[in-house]
């Protein structure tokens, strides 16, 4: 695959994420923890690894890094 390619696939439209979803996602690609991102929203660890799941789902994306990598490419 030539860069370019890899670029427009990085860029390509993400599935929609719900802003709650788009916010998880944010802190955890700035390196906070499931505990720090929960605390910060005001929500239980539970619920936060409940949005990563659906935004893996939404997304096809299987770890952390990729998550980031995403978040990175949505600006956010």
């Amino acid at each position: 695959m030539s860069a370019t390619l890899a670029i427009r696939h990085i860029e390509a439209p993400a599935p929609a994420l719900a802003p709650r979803e788009r916010e998880t996602l944010r802190h955890i690609a700035a390196g906070r923890t499931y505990l720090q991102t929960a605390r910060h929203m005001g929500l239980s660890t539970h619920t936060v690894d409940a949005y990563l799941r659906r935004i893996r789902a939404k997304l096809n994306i299987s770890n952390t890094a990729e998550l980031t990598r995403m978040a990175i490419a949505l600006g956010l």
